[in-house]
């Protein structure tokens, strides 16, 4: 990449003309409104000359005019052929090897770092491929779904879908997307068309910490892969009714050895993550009545580890979703630990997504 070079930005819509350099990393774009605009090299592409395209006109010319003094030409005709020779460009994706295997993305990033409390949120979608994708975005309303934003992702880049509020965090546990991935102009690999839904932890709205670097935004983000190399992200989403099934089928097997729970200690408050991802690295050979028996095994574990110390504090979150294991962790309270008070944990903090165990 040199000056004069046209480029066009890899992760954002537009471009420019190189106008210089600051130091190896950075270069210096100029673009169609004269602006100059400092971008990562690693972001900008340059798009091949030889497929701009020169219109002109050709012209028979007499021997004897070359030796003719040139005459004045008007100023509305000198514009008229430069806007003849003004090159028309047209910019095309830049296609990158790894970016034939198709990586889709889903960021939340804060509007108002300072005061995350107060914050609104923004939602976009990323395109990490070679490939035009058709999107839809979705959220779940106990077994409905509602569209919250559609559009055509162009090859390697971002869209803003939605900006929202924490009153509308309840509503956004469940998400699905769902692609079609294709080319335009050219040949290509043929792509399935994706339906893939994943739960978003609403608890990580509220923790600053967990907005984390990313080589998407400048600003820290919450990530959640959709697509990973062709392969769809799969998650276990555990429904009443299966429940059910599974209890009445259940047969005996080899369980997955467990890990020990993530705890995150507050003042006096021990908050206990009941999310299956959080708390094992796998869920292969589990059914929805081992997922949930796992994460009661958790609670027993915790209560018991910390009965003596009257007084304490244990936050079980568990999501909103079907209210199954929120169900469970009240049965289990009630005949095991009926001395122990238990409540709703601070909305403002958890949502709706949790339970505060006082030892009594």
């Amino acid at each position: 990449m040199k000056i004069g070079d046209k480029v066009r930005f890899i992760y954002e819509s537009g471009g420019g003309v190189v106008t210089g350099f600051r130091g190896k990393d950075i270069v210096l774009v100029e673009d169609k409104d004269g602006f100059e605009i400092p971008m990562q090299v690693r972001e900008c592409v340059v798009v091949d000359t030889n497929e701009y395209n020169f219109v002109k006109k050709s012209v028979a010319v007499k021997d004897d005019e070359l030796t003719k003094p040139k005459k004045a030409q008007p100023q509305a005709r000198l514009q008229e052929d430069e806007e003849l020779f003004e090159p028309v460009v047209t910019y095309r994706p830049a296609e990158r090897p790894e970016g034939e295997r198709l990586n889709v993305v889903l960021a939340y990033l804060p509007m108002d770092e300072k005061s995350l409390s107060n914050s609104r949120f923004e939602a976009y979608i990323i395109n990490d491929s070679n490939y035009c994708v058709y999107f839809t975005y979705l959220t779940a309303q106990g077994r409905s779904w509602s569209v919250r934003g559609t559009g055509l992702l162009e090859p390697n880049s971002k869209m803003f879908i939605e900006e929202f509020g924490r009153e509308e965090l309840n509503d956004m546990e469940r998400v699905c997307v769902q692609l079609l991935p294709f080319k335009e102009n050219k040949p290509f690999a043929l792509k399935p068309a994706l339906n893939i839904e994943r739960r978003i932890d609403t608890v990580k709205f509220y923790k600053l910490h967990l907005f984390r670097e990313n080589p998407f935004f400048d600003e820290g983000a919450l990530i959640y892969d959709i697509v990973v190399d062709d392969k769809p992200v799969k998650e276990i989403f555990t429904d009443a009714e299966e429940v059910k099934v599974a209890i009445l089928g259940k047969k005996d097997g080899d369980a997955p050895k467990p890990q020990k729970p993530k705890l995150t200690k507050g003042s006096d408050i021990l908050e206990v993550d009941l999310h299956i991802e959080e708390l094992l690295e796998t869920t292969a050979g589990m059914n929805a009545f081992d997922i949930l028996n796992h994460q009661l095994d958790v609670v027993r574990r915790t209560l018991d580890e910390n009965i003596r110390y009257k007084g304490k504090k244990i936050v079980f979150i568990h999501g909103k979703g079907e209210g199954v294991l929120r169900n469970a962790i009240g049965q289990e309270l009630r005949k095991k630990y009926p001395r122990c008070l238990s409540q709703d944990a601070s909305f403002q903090k958890y949502g709706f997504g949790a339970t505060m165990v006082i030892i009594k």
